[in-house]
């Protein structure tokens, strides 16, 4: 591992937040904790903390001995000076005299002796960061620090690599204790350059922000090169199939299995996003996977996002997907049973006062393809993918010197039922279409706005244009995938649904929206253009509503198809039957697709829109068709019962709602501002 400090680059983070009243001290924190956060191997997702101790003014003008401290559930790779809250330091530093502190008074006390109130909480390793002596100090959940003290003689291991520099501190949960007893152990070796963390982590510390950086640096080095010493060839491969299925094929199976329904209303979904590599591979082919996979996280604040186990599936041949779905329920199955009595078990060791979170595996291992990892939205579904990852190499390397042996049950159900982190899952607010995938063809204004409103409501959105550019642009504004598709291409279509599947697990929710308007007088339209138009607008809506439908049978969760059908399906205008008649033809698709499917839990609706500003209408043919009627422009889209112009994000109001009508199928949506002439009969 090598240093990325840059005296360039810390001058002028220095110069940079000078500008802004950020102190020295705290631009170099911020500095040398994003050069951690964004190396991986180091820390994940809000894992580790740092600190400096500096002086501050209050709003009253007094100065203050503070320390700043990473917020709780920052991300360092991102970090700012807001996420580093400044905490009094002397009353800190006066709590070690304390026989005992729960979490909660110490978090209480910590907010209290914060200098701004509205800043973030401080980490929870607040303490150890205070009661140390150093004015910078550094924690990371190194990899190569995990494989090395995740053994049977982890300490001993670490104490001759590290030959006397680090302190070694006994495995206790964070909070007070670990606190005192870290500084305890600093007291009695006061020369030790860090302290490891037993099956935890690891703490360096300096006088400066390079030397505690650096020296986090060269203590993981020597892990590193510790482990390079270890066996070349780690697992042994087991049998897989010649022809495994792929990521795509077994990934709504996956899903599906792995939902958890409810009696009248939406089952809980999780978005599963796929990961693989031959460092992964030959984890999970491993012949002893459902030995060293199941021995629980590398260290401890894993157990949150992932769970303590992987759900372990079957290789899954190629050739039989309906042998793999019935073994993937039984293992969910059984996944499920044995989480509900770790739980017993653990929660009657504790009183009894725990509440049960959902027994759903958050990492699965398909032995011949790799791993997924699931959550509730796609962000928790590339964290618990990451993580998984992490855990892929800390496990092989930790296996490569040794055995793998990380902390025993009951310290990591502390850990993943933690009363501060049962609060924290209280608060959260549940949006009606968390767990969903989307996936919404044409990225122009109608498509743009529905993936906003679906995103808006909690759906993970995949946007697919002819137009790769639009895509990507219309799906970086949810933060979900773009994808260049010609959904007049079976091939192009089948291939872009198998990338939402690899992402996202799956599909829920289909907007087939993607459409071009063709003009001429029926009797005088050529043939090829009569036949381009039946091919975007009608067969390119059944060729996504046939991959769609393929994906939420495999789900088993049901879903919803929803088809742009536009005015023109109900109300035909002079000159546009090239549009009209194959929008008419999608009207009866969709509810041919509410009769055969609507026993599948598959709902099948339309909207009717009409008016939009989009590709399809366009400033020119607005203009056009104004001059023809005599009308301004504005009077021209207000051209309605209600005089108001309906929008692209009107539009996208109706297929939100419609996507959420639980109890609704064959049924169009009329959004055009009210038009008598237009509405169904």
């Amino acid at each position: 591992m090598k240093s990325r400090w840059n005296d360039d680059d810390a001058k002028r983070a220095v110069e940079a937040y000078g500008a802004e009243g950020v102190n020295e001290d705290i631009a170099l924190r911020v500095y040398t904790t994003r050069l951690i956060g964004r190396d991986p191997l180091l820390v994940l997702h809000g894992g580790g903390n740092t600190s400096v101790k500096t002086r501050a003014v209050d709003d009253l003008g007094q100065e203050h001995d503070v320390i700043a401290v990473k917020g709780s559930g920052a991300d360092m790779a991102e970090i700012e000076p807001w996420g580093l809250p400044e905490v009094k330091l002397g009353p800190l530093r006066e709590m070690r005299a304390l026989a005992a502190l729960s979490d909660e008074a110490m978090v209480n006390t910590q907010r209290l002796n914060l200098l701004n109130a509205a800043a973030p909480n401080p980490s929870v390793e607040t303490l150890l960061h205070a009661f140390l002596p150093h004015k910078f100090v550094d924690h990371a959940h190194a990899a190569a620090v995990l494989s090395l003290v995740d053994q049977p003689d982890g300490t001993d291991l670490a104490r001759e690599v590290y030959n006397g520099r680090m302190g070694f501190v006994p495995y206790i949960a964070p909070g007070f204790d670990l606190a005192k007893a870290a500084a305890d152990v600093f007291d009695e070796k006061p020369d030790v350059e860090g302290l490891i963390l037993h099956k935890h982590g690891i703490f360096t510390f300096g006088d400066t922000a390079q030397d505690a950086y650096e020296r986090m640096i060269e203590m993981v080095s020597l892990a590193e090169a510790r482990l390079r010493q270890g066996r070349p060839v780690v697992f042994q491969t087991a049998h897989v199939p010649a022809e495994p299925a792929s990521a795509a094929d077994i990934a709504p199976i996956l899903r599906g299995a792995c939902a958890i329904h409810h009696p009248g209303q939406d089952p809980t979904r999780f978005i599963a996003e796929f990961r693989s590599s031959p460092a992964i591979l030959d984890y999970v082919n491993g012949a002893d996977l459902a030995s060293y996979s199941q021995r629980g996280v590398v260290t401890p604040d894993h157990i949150i996002r992932t769970k303590n186990k992987p759900l372990v599936v079957s290789a899954p041949d190629n050739g039989d997907l309906a042998a793999f779905a019935r073994s993937v329920q039984a293992a969910v199955e059984t996944y499920v049973a044995e989480y509900d009595i770790y739980f017993s078990r653990e929660n009657e060791a504790v009183g009894g006062t725990k509440t049960k979170l959902d027994p759903m595996p958050r990492v699965i291992l398909v032995p011949g393809v790799g791993l997924f990892g699931l959550g509730r939205s796609a962000k928790d579904a590339t964290i618990a993918s990451d993580l998984a990852e992490n855990t892929v190499r800390v496990i092989t390397d930790a296996e490569a010197i040794g055995r793998y042996e990380p902390l025993p049950e009951s310290d990591l159900f502390a850990l993943e039922y933690w009363s501060l982190e049962q609060a924290k899952l209280a608060k959260q607010v549940v949006k009606p279409l968390t767990g969903q995938v989307a996936v919404i063809t044409g990225a122009g204004a109608i498509g743009s706005a529905v993936a906003k409103a679906l995103a808006g409501d909690g759906a993970a959105v995949a946007v697919l244009d002819v137009d790769g550019d639009a895509a990507e642009e219309a799906a970086r504004a949810v933060k979900g995938i773009g994808i260049a598709c010609d959904v007049t291409n079976p091939s192009d279509v089948a291939n872009a649904f198998a990338a939402v599947c690899e992402r996202f697990g799956g599909v829920d929710i289909l907007v087939s929206n993607a459409g071009a308007a063709w003009q001429g007088r029926i009797g005088d339209v050529p043939d090829d253009v009569l036949r381009n138009s039946f091919e975007l607008n009608f067969f390119a809506h059944q060729t996504v509503a046939r991959e769609a439908v393929a994906v939420m049978l495999k789900q088993g969760t049901g879903g919803a198809l929803l088809f742009n059908i536009s005015k023109q399906a109900v109300n035909p205008g002079q000159n546009f039957g090239p549009y009209g008649l194959p929008k008419a033809a999608t009207m009866l698709l969709m509810r041919q697709y509410a009769l055969d499917y609507g026993a599948d839990g598959i709902r099948s609706n339309g909207v009717n829109a009409d008016r939009i500003r989009s590709g399809l209408l366009t400033d020119a043919m607005i203009a056009e068709r104004s001059k023809a009627r005599g009308l301004t422009e504005a009077d021209y889209m207000a051209g309605n019962l209600l005089r108001a112009e309906v929008m692209a994000e009107d539009v996208a109001q109706a297929f939100l709602a419609l996507a959420k009508a639980r109890k609704t199928t064959g049924h169009v949506e009329t959004v055009d501002g009210g038009n008598v002439a237009a509405a169904l009969r």
